[in-house]
């Protein structure tokens, strides 16, 4: 029975057991199932389970966080619910059985606006930069760059339907290309807002800009294609099969399908609105207060996805402003929780999700420092609903989307005037809230949330073990890596190699627990239980395993010196990432020190740490 087996039975059992699981991928730290009913898994178990971390339920997944060991668990469930690793063998009754039809819709609308988001963010912050030169007088409408501005800004706006149109298609299925000329033909100039005779039928639309639309006639489109498929001719298919989706696809959907989408989306949008004038301070005070929770629970999305599509097409959003300021009462909680801690390991996490906070990422600080600390995380929710209370008053609105975040204030501006203090308040006041109030109420122990790990082979209570360098290069404290996750020492600790040679030997006698699919990374454990991960590169994983070859595979066991992994560092450097090496050891806590060579490079086998126990 292998180490994670146990924990394996458990998971599964948990979330409903194996006829309950359609589908099992995973990340770095998470187990990523597609449920067939996930009301029955049994949460509060799964989280209070040794071995895993948390639960989190998003765009139709069930995610049980596990850690740095989730390849392994990964291959135990894998193994007992008789699906191969990595194959991507979810079977056709899978492919057809999504755990539902919301999620399914939700998956597919998601996937096709998510690839977009950050050029949406780019152009946003474009507008917001625009609109403060102009009013600064710096430039002037008819100047040729603030035509230029204008163009970044808006394109991504008016021809939205084209990237919806491609990634939605790849969502489906279909033919991307066949997506993305159905987005263009939506947004041809000759046939939006004219009004059209087709069949004794008079319209009028303009989808540049729009969303709904585009979904629902890819939608269409995609079981028409396969249905060609099967029986046009593989000589002429390539070609005639487009024809005969686009002469039924888009009379239809100008006639039909688009104003159908349209209506839905109106109507939708009217009834929360309508819900919202009931009492807008009240609703905009729970909603800023809630935000983070609705992100813990992935409605998140849902809930802004219309008012998200009116600043698509121009419309300012109140609900959007609403829930903006919640990463400010976040960061304030996170600086007081760094300011009063006496835990190094805790302030080595709080002062990078600080940072990275600032900047709209709140991941790092929600998952790292305070859901766990449940009483700080509710801090930060009733300071996101103090700036709810100012937007109101200031009667601040959202007009593009530029991120989260100090910059996302950009998308914020008034592009007719805009008014810098009602922001400056809004971001000030939930920030200071939440800081004081995080301040006066933490104590160190108050950690609610306790994560345990199984780990067989304790090592042991006193001596010294050599780790020997499983890379030739130059070497530099592991604070100074460009990837903040090995700098904050949060996967333990360690040094930086900066590879001169395309070779990966093991550092020591051992086992290879990880291997990653992409070969840029693997974690070996010693016979004396030190346990290390070695990742070649800065964002290599985006490489996909291009230019790595390995050698080995996971379980091997392995000698000090053999070869690991190769790869090609001239290839790797030509594509844009930096070859920096970290290598750390991920069970530093069992250990009392760690002691990193004082040579500023060396050879591979060469002595590199010392971890005394």
């Amino acid at each position: 029975m292998g180490k994670y087996s146990k924990l394996a039975e458990d998971i599964i059992k948990n979330v409903g057991g194996k006829e309950n699981i359609i589908d099992l991928k995973h990340c770095i730290t998470r187990l990523r199932f597609n449920l067939k009913d996930e009301s029955i898994a049994n949460d509060d178990i799964l989280k209070n389970m040794d071995g895993v971390i948390t639960i989190m339920k998003s765009m139709g997944q069930y995610m049980v966080v596990i850690g740095e060991h989730v390849p392994h668990v990964y291959t135990e469930v894998c193994e007992k619910i008789g699906m191969k690793p990595y194959g991507g063998q979810e079977g056709e009754e899978a492919k057809e059985k999504k755990s539902s039809l919301f999620n399914r819709v939700l998956n597919v609308v998601m996937g096709g606006m998510g690839p977009c988001l950050n050029m949406i963010c780019a152009s946003g912050i474009v507008k917001g930069v625009t609109t403060l030169l102009t009013v600064s007088g710096i430039i002037k409408p008819e100047d040729g760059i603030y035509l230029l501005l204008t163009a970044i800004g808006d394109a991504i706006f008016f021809y939205l339907p084209l990237m919806l149109g491609q990634n939605v298609a790849k969502k489906l299925e279909m033919d991307p290309f066949l997506g993305f000329l159905i987005g263009a033909i939506m947004c041809y100039p000759a046939i939006n807002g004219v009004d059209i005779n087709l069949f004794g039928h008079v319209f009028n639309a303009t989808y540049t800009g729009s969303f709904l639309p585009v979904v629902f006639m890819i939608a269409a489109a995609a079981p028409l294609e396969r249905f060609f498929k099967k029986y046009v001719p593989d000589l002429v298919s390539n070609f005639i099969v487009p024809v005969l989706v686009l002469i039924i696809v888009i009379p239809i959907g100008f006639v039909l399908i688009g104003p159908v989408a349209n209506l839905i989306g109106v109507g939708i949008n009217y009834g929360m609105n309508s819900l919202i004038e009931v009492s807008p301070l009240i609703a905009g005070t729970l909603l800023a207060g809630f935000y983070q929770v609705f992100v813990l629970f992935g409605v998140s999305g849902v809930l802004y996805m219309f008012p998200f599509m009116d600043l698509m097409q121009g419309i300012p959003s109140q609900l959007m402003a609403y829930t903006y300021f919640a990463c400010f009462a976040q960061i304030g909680v996170v600086l007081a929780i760094y300011l009063k801690t006496k835990d190094k390991k805790l302030k080595s996490i709080a002062l990078p999700a600080f940072i990275s906070g600032i900047f709209g990422v709140t991941e790092p600080a929600i998952y790292g420092v305070t859901l766990p600390r449940i009483k700080m995380f509710v801090v930060s929710c009733i300071g996101s609903a103090t700036a709810g209370i100012v937007v109101y008053f200031a009667n601040i609105m959202m007009y593009t989307y530029a991120g989260m975040g100090v910059i996302g204030l950009l998308g914020l501006l008034n592009p007719k005037g805009p008014e810098i203090l009602p922001l400056v308040i809004a971001t000030v006041v939930p920030f200071v809230f939440s800081f004081v109030v995080a301040y006066l109420t933490y104590k160190d122990d108050e950690v609610e949330a306790k994560i345990e790990t199984k780990v067989d082979g304790k090592v042991e209570k006193t001596g010294k073990e050599t780790v020997f360098a499983p890379i030739k290069g130059e070497v530099a404290p592991l604070k100074e890596s460009a990837d903040a996750a090995f700098a904050c020492e949060a996967l333990g600790k360690g040094i930086v190699i900066k590879a001169e040679e395309g070779k990966v030997v093991a550092p020591f006698d051992g086992v290879v627990r990880t291997l990653f699919p992409t070969k840029h990374a693997i974690g070996i454990a010693s016979d004396n239980g030190c346990e290390m991960l070695i990742h070649v590169g800065y964002n290599t994983v985006q490489l996909e395993g291009k230019y790595f070859e390995s050698f080995v595979t996971q379980g091997d066991t392995v000698k000090k010196g053999d070869l690991l992994v190769s790869f090609d560092i001239n290839q790797i450097k030509e594509e844009g990432y930096s070859i920096e090496t970290p290598v750390v050891i991920t069970n530093t806590d069992n250990y009392l020190d760690i002691i990193e060579t004082k040579n500023k490079s060396v050879e591979a086998g060469e002595e590199l740490l010392t971890v005394i126990h």
